[in-house]
């Protein structure tokens, strides 16, 4: 099917650096968002040809990306669903997909849930980026009764971006992010903690003073949007539970060899993760 106006729901870091790049690429697009302030800025930013903070600015979109929080996506108003074209294929950006999916099956016939593994730590209409999901996964996880003609659409919606296209089911692909994306949130947040909360002034003080591009990168994602990662756990909890349960058994199992100062045991661990980390760069 032929894919050109195309709108988007939500002009935040997805959404916003998504219009850029489909601008970019030669699609008319039209944004919705919520606030007049916000449409006001992404006009001036350029992130769709056309703003507003009506529905029916994506009533005549051929495709229809929702770029909203997840909590949104999970509970969409009345006035989105019934301006969404019913020809027009639908597909979300949201962390989790299961969930999603049980919603969105209900609400419109040709949609297709996706999940860019991309991401920054700003948010907000600020955010949007060109090339943000350049050579990035694009997860799409489609039902055996998906519409293909639309799924196919969002392939190439994919591939306009220059991502890599993946598919999978949304089970899988929710245990799967809860390892590689949601855990590391709790356990970069866990640190920060662990550091904030030094009862000892002057350790702390001198702490803040020396913390370098390790921590920085540490705790890039621990610092980022508290809603997503209260929207992370409260819609993913039972795989983000399980990895948080095999992440302590892990550092157990390093807490039990520096106990013992088993130092080749500690070092044998440590090469171990050298070698594994660039398989998932």
């Amino acid at each position: 099917m032929e894919i050109d106006r195309i709108g988007i729901v939500g002009l935040g870091l997805i959404g916003g650096s998504i219009g850029l790049d489909l601008q970019q690429k030669g699609y008319e697009v039209y944004g919705l968002v919520n606030k007049t302030k916000t449409a006001e800025r992404a006009r001036e930013r350029g992130l769709a040809h056309s703003i507003s903070t009506n529905s029916n600015i994506i009533s005549n979109c051929s495709m229809v990306i929702l770029a909203m929080p997840l909590e949104q996506l999970l509970n969409p108003t009345s006035d989105l669903v019934d301006a969404l074209p019913k020809n027009a294929v639908i597909t979300d950006v949201g962390s989790v997909k299961k969930p999603i999916l049980e919603v969105w099956k209900e609400l419109h016939p040709r949609f297709i849930g996706s999940h860019p593994m991309a991401g920054t730590i700003q948010t907000g209409v600020e955010a949007g980026q060109i090339n943000l999901f350049k050579n990035r996964p694009w997860v799409a996880t489609p039902e055996e009764s998906a519409d293909k003609e639309a799924l196919e659409a969002v392939h190439q919606l994919a591939m306009t971006l220059e991502s890599q296209w993946i598919t999978t089911n949304s089970e899988t692909h929710d245990q799967a992010v809860a390892l590689i994306s949601h855990l590391p949130v709790f356990i970069s947040a866990a640190l920060l903690h662990t550091v904030i909360k030094e009862p000892n002034k002057a350790l702390l003080k001198l702490a803040k003073t020396i913390a370098s591009s390790g921590f920085e990168d540490t705790t890039r994602v621990g610092g980022g949007n508290p809603d997503l990662g209260v929207a992370m756990a409260s819609n993913n909890t039972s795989a983000v539970l399980n990895a948080i349960r095999s992440y302590r058994s892990s550092l157990d199992k390093l807490e039990k060899i520096i106990q013992a100062k088993a130092w080749p045991q500690l070092k044998n661990e440590l090469s171990e993760n050298q070698l594994s980390r660039p398989d998932f760069l």
